[in-house]
């Protein structure tokens, strides 16, 4: 292999990679993909390659404690894979773009400063998304880094759809709805076409269902509304994150409950969610067998705010052709899926159970109004096809 290029995706105790290679003689193609999971506590290194071969199942050293020491023991690990070839850029998930990033950008020093800025609206995913560029541009000097945004899928939305009602002269400075998981959203509606070719250019929900899960409304492949809004507490319940509250009980933790700032922000981003309801679990999985009624009380207030914004979504749109499942629980949750499509049957819908079960694609009656689907996101690639096209370095070749 000559040339390659790698996707980083990283959080805060992992680390997914995706190595796409372009010989002298073809296009590009997907090598390798892969994480670094339980930085920290007991890293992990697991990669596959394009085939579904095991490239490398390691434990690390408990040196890997932090998102650099992960991206050195990557960087081990490909020079030991790929020693001789040249790495053409690296692209990155950064998840808030704010008011100047509405498209992947080349990072540079006054990029990475403004991006630093934007912390604070989105303290789970932002600090970790840029460690990663730096310890990547540390390791690789040189070699060109991109930022590719969740929230540029949704810049262009209608006006009414972005603003926040708040004073003009605080919304100035950028305080509106931005929308998030754009970059799932935006490989959805790229492969819906063929996926789904009937819903492709109409009126689609599109639930994103995961840890961090929201909805967006989208109309001929583009976004028009969606669940966040200015950070990413707005919207679904999520595994740690509230979602839509009153945004008086913010102020009741400020001013009767003496709260500080920073302990507001853990509360609503890592001890609210199906973990705050439940008390027990942020994962569906648990919550889905336990017998404990905080448990399924998490799951019903799961269930009922995803088809509560599925309605005010249809509203949005003027009534719906498709909706379409995805992310984690999306994906793999036949109960979910099932749950959200009998409390939205009025929006026309009718599931095929059998289908369902085994995740289709589509999962609705072939007589069903609105058509149901199950499709696999893959937010490595939608960044691997920014990175060729910004950088070009894919050229007359082909990108992935």
């Amino acid at each position: 292999m000559d040339d390659y290029g790698l996707v980083l995706n990283a959080g805060s105790s992992s680390l997914k990679f995706c190595v796409f290679c372009r010989p002298k003689t073809e296009g590009w193609r997907v090598e390798a993909a892969g994480q670094i999971e339980g930085i920290g506590t007991a890293p992990k290194m697991k990669a596959k390659g394009a085939d579904g071969n095991i490239l490398t199942d390691q434990k690390l050293g408990s040196e890997v404690n932090d998102g650099r020491q992960a991206i050195m023991a990557l960087a081990a690990w490909l020079r030991s894979a790929y020693g001789g070839s040249r790495v053409l850029g690296v692209g990155h998930r950064v998840v808030h773009g704010g008011p100047k990033f509405a498209q992947p950008v080349v990072v540079t020093p006054a990029v990475l400063t403004e991006l630093h800025r934007l912390t604070p609206l989105a303290p789970l995913h932002q600090p970790y998304n840029l460690a990663a560029i730096e310890a990547a541009e540390e390791r690789i000097p040189g070699v060109p880094q991109i930022a590719c945004f969740d929230t540029s899928f949704h810049r262009g939305q209608p006006e009414v759809a972005e603003v926040v009602p708040l004073p003009r002269s605080i919304c100035r400075d950028g305080v509106q709805r931005y929308g998030f998981h754009g970059l799932s959203y935006e490989y959805i509606a790229s492969a819906l076409p063929e996926v789904a070719p009937e819903i492709a250019g109409g009126r689609v929900i599109v639930a994103h269902l995961g840890s961090g899960a929201s909805l967006c409304a989208m109309k001929a492949g583009k976004s028009v509304d969606s669940t966040l809004g200015f950070t990413a507490l707005d919207g679904l319940c999520m595994g740690t994150r509230p979602g839509s509250i009153d945004p008086g009980v913010v102020l009741y933790l400020f001013q009767n409950l003496g709260l500080s700032a920073k302990e507001v922000e853990t509360i609503l981003y890592k001890k609210s969610g199906l973990l705050g309801i439940s008390e027990i679990s942020n994962d569906m999985r648990d919550l889905l067998s336990s017998d404990v009624p905080g448990a399924r009380l998490a799951v019903d207030y799961f269930v009922y705010q995803a088809a509560k914004h599925c309605g005010a979504l249809a509203a949005v749109l003027g009534g719906i052709d498709g909706l379409v499942f995805t992310a984690g629980i999306g994906e793999n949750s036949a109960e979910i899926r099932r749950r959200i499509c009998h409390s939205s049957a009025w929006l026309g819908i009718e599931l095929d159970e059998e289908a369902n079960n085994r995740r289709g694609p589509r999962i609705s009656k072939p007589g069903s109004k609105v058509s149901v689907w199950v499709v696999q996101t893959n937010e490595e690639l939608m960044i691997a096809r920014h990175a060729a096209r910004l950088l070009s370095i894919a050229g007359k070749r082909g990108g992935p």
